[in-house]
Parts: structure tokens; sequence; C-alpha cells
């Protein structure tokens, strides 16, 4: 009988032993980004928010879209979820913006080396492909209860998209463009930063789509964890059997989940039009 379970186990052990100093710092670090985070969302009132939203979903996808985003957000406030949603939010947009900060390096590292790339691709559909439940054992040793096991298991579960669109995109820019620019002698951060990431824009903007709603899927699943928010409204529901409370939770996830994606999937298209 071959116990892998038992070496994974003895791994993380070794890791939570030996570096308990250097999980502590990355606690605090990552428990100050998301907290600030909350600070900012809770500090405006609902209706500055709502507006914002709502005129960013008319600049970016429409009339329609912007209408949806003002009466399923005034909804949500009327069950009494707002300040779940935004405790959610938050946690999305925290874990979004780590999930880009590892991801799009990476990105553009598999696109310019084919090592790299082999190397990678194993490894992001392991990551892709493994239940999300699992990530929550390592991320409540490392770190213990609470939004910062949350976001590294979310980091995780959805960095995968952007790395493997960032890498598309840029391989899918022109080889005579990539061949033009350096023709006139620009140099290799000017051919990155000035030709190829304008030009793999839309596709970095799909992925950055992809990584927002897999966040947001996971974050639900992280209040297992009390990583709170909306999906402590919908274990509740599970766990206490009330299924009108649960059904509720359930409703404000989807509206989030449709705004955020209507609104990015905006900006994706915007970036293809202007291109």
């Amino acid at each position: 009988m071959i116990n892998i379970g038992q070496y994974i186990e003895t791994a993380i052990n070794w890791l939570t032993n030996n570096f308990a100093t250097f999980f502590d710092t990355l606690s605090i670090g990552i428990g100050s980004f998301i907290d600030s985070f909350q600070h900012v969302l809770y500090g405006i009132p609902f209706y500055i928010t709502i507006a914002v939203l709502a005129i960013l979903a008319w600049m970016k996808s429409g009339k329609g879209t912007a209408v949806f985003t003002v009466l399923g957000l005034l909804l949500i406030y009327g069950m009494g979820f707002w300040e779940e949603t935004m405790q959610t939010l938050a946690l999305v947009l925290s874990s979004t913006c780590l999930a880009l900060l590892l991801g799009v390096p990476l990105g553009i590292w598999t696109a310019n080396s084919n090592r790299c790339n082999k190397i990678m691709r194993p490894i992001l559909d392991f990551m892709q492909t493994m239940p999300a439940f699992v990530y929550l054992i390592p991320a409540v040793l490392f770190f213990g209860l609470g939004t910062v096991p949350g976001a590294f298991a979310t980091v995780i579960f959805a960095m995968p998209p952007v790395v493997r669109l960032t890498g598309l995109g840029i391989r899918q820019v022109p080889k005579n463009v990539v061949e033009a620019s350096r023709s006139f002698g620009a140099t290799p951060w000017q051919l990155l930063y000035k030709v190829q990431l304008p030009l793999a824009l839309p596709t970095i903007m799909t992925g950055i789509n992809q990584t927002i709603m897999m966040s947001l899927s996971m974050v639900v699943i992280a209040a297992m964890i009390s990583a709170g928010g909306l999906g402590e409204v919908v274990l509740k529901g599970i766990t206490q059997m009330k299924i009108g409370l649960g059904f509720e939770g359930g409703i404000a996830v989807v509206i989030l989940a449709i705004v955020l994606d209507r609104i990015t999937q905006g900006m994706a298209q915007g970036k293809k039009k202007k291109q």
C-alpha cells in the first residue's frame, strides 16, 4: 500500500514547525492587506458603492447591466446582507490582486521560456483540478482560521487562469511586430511593456475575469474556515437547515458574480475593440 498522504502530512508538519515565523509574518501582511479593503468598503455608504458600480457597469457593459446592478445591489441591501457582501467583495478583490501579482509574472515567464512552460503546465493542471476543499487543509495548518487562510486557498485555486492566459496572450503577439520592434532597437523590457503586454491585454483581461469568478466561488467555500462573508450565510443555511436563509445568501452571491463578470467582460471587449 502506497501511503502518499503520510508523506504529504509529514512535509506540511515540517513546514509548519520550521517556518512558523515566516507564516506568522505572512499572515500579518496578508491580513492587513485584506483589512484595508474591508475598511474602505465598509466606510463608503451603500448608495455611493451602488452608484459607482452602476456607472462602471454602464460604461463597460451597457444600460441593461447598469439597471441590473442597481436593482440587484438594492435587493442585497434590502435582504440585510450588505456588510457580508462587502466582506466577500473585499476578500475577492484582495485575493485577485495577490493572484495577479504572482500570476502575471509567471505567465510572462512561461511565454518567454519553453522549459518553464513545460514545467508549469502540469503544476497548473494540478492546481486547477484539485478539489477546492483540499486547499483548506494546509491553509488552516499554516495560518489558523479566518480570512488569511481563506485568501491563501483562494489565490492557489484562482491563479491558473491568469497564468495560462497571460502566457497565451503574449505568445499570440504577431512575430513580425516583435521583430520590427527589435529591429528599431527596443530592449527586452521595452518590448514587453510597450508591445507585448498592450497587445496581449484583451487576453489577460479574460484571465482576470476568470480569476475573479474562481475567487468568488472559492471565497464561499472558505466560509468553512471562518472566512466570513456571504459564504457564512450560505453555510448557516446548510448547517441549521434554514432553507430560506441559504437561498438568500446564494442569490446575493449570484448577483455579485454577475455584476463583476459583466464589468470585467466589458473591459476585455473594450480592449479588443480599441485594437
